[in-house]
């Protein structure tokens, strides 16, 4: 029979399907659809230590192969989120990703160990995508030096694993990835929007309130299997998979390129049970091309790593 479990730090999932940070809330969305037991794992939205609305209007702009968005970490802060939040997460099987957001390497080890004194949290992400108030704005995660270290002390301060969530927005990832290793991550999250804008050329100005925001969707599942190939091959942590994912096969591509489970975000804007067909379409999609289980292609993606 087909086995379609996978285990990470962490995670022991009956399935290695789950939704991207963002686009599942705090587990209080899609109740009518979707039976949370079934899930793989559930991913939070990105918390921060005080509330944030988030960037000002348009937050999003469709396109014909994706979502331009700029939401900017809106969230009611992380007290808000774990008293109120996460107790109705309690009743179901699957284990809980809580994702960590800030301003300052302080703020991610404050969100991170309210966090984790939660017992329904399994693991920590760490959003390195976000803008370093101290550093005039640059992103956490563009900086290989500071990703090992605001990764190490996070580790440090949780006793749950840590999975580092990359932006493909740098020169190198590889290096990126190395760092976060180095600093003691758990496993890696890849990979986060790419950096993008459009103008609406009847206004004469950008289609987001933000000027700038996030490309996610079909168009960019090529760059992120290709950044996964590339890491897998330089860390030996495993990978939560994602960007653009939206098929039985795009899953499966991710596991050749060398991902250990897979995140799906926004194809369920277009189908809100995309993760529901998926997970059902999966035994028979991996029968038919001969996978007995998807443990078993991981190690076979790994050893054809080490002997290639």
């Amino acid at each position: 029979m087909t086995n379609i479990s996978v285990s990470l730090p962490g995670l022991s999932m009956k399935n290695p399907i789950m939704p991207a940070s963002g686009t599942f809330g705090f587990g209080d969305m899609y109740h009518d659809l979707y039976d949370y037991n079934n899930l793989g794992a559930i991913v939070l939205k990105s918390t921060t230590i005080q509330a944030r609305v988030g960037n000002k209007d348009p937050k999003f702009h469709p396109l014909k192969n994706g979502v331009l968005n700029s939401v900017g970490l809106k969230n009611p802060g992380v007290d808000v989120v774990v008293a109120e939040k996460l107790s109705s997460l309690a009743r179901f099987s699957t284990p809980v990703i809580g994702s960590v957001a800030g301003e300052t390497e302080d703020e991610f080890v404050e969100v991170a160990k309210k966090l984790n004194q939660s017992d329904i949290i399994s693991a920590i992400e760490l959003n390195v995508s976000c803008p370093n108030v101290k550093e005039g704005g640059l992103t956490f995660g563009v900086d290989p030096k500071i990703v090992e270290r605001i990764t190490r002390k996070v580790k440090r301060a949780v006793t749950v694993p840590v999975y580092v969530k990359l932006t493909p927005n740098v020169t190198d990832i590889v290096e990126i990835a190395k760092a976060a290793e180095a600093g003691g991550a758990d496993g890696l999250s890849l990979i986060n929007t790419v950096l993008s804008m459009k103008f609406d050329v009847t206004t004469r100005k950008p289609v987001l309130g933000n000027t700038m925001g996030g490309l996610s969707g079909e168009g960019i599942f090529p760059i992120a299997v290709r950044m996964i190939y590339q890491v897998s091959h330089a860390v030996s942590i495993p990978i939560i998979g994602m960007g653009g994912v939206q098929t039985t096969d795009d899953v499966i591509q991710m596991f050749l390129a060398g991902a250990s489970a897979v995140a799906i975000g926004t194809a369920t804007y277009k189908n809100p049970i995309v993760m529901n067909d998926i997970i059902a379409q999966l035994p028979k999609r991996m029968e038919e091309l001969g996978i007995d289980s998807l443990e078993g292609l991981i190690q076979e993606v790994k050893e054809g790593r080490l002997n290639g």
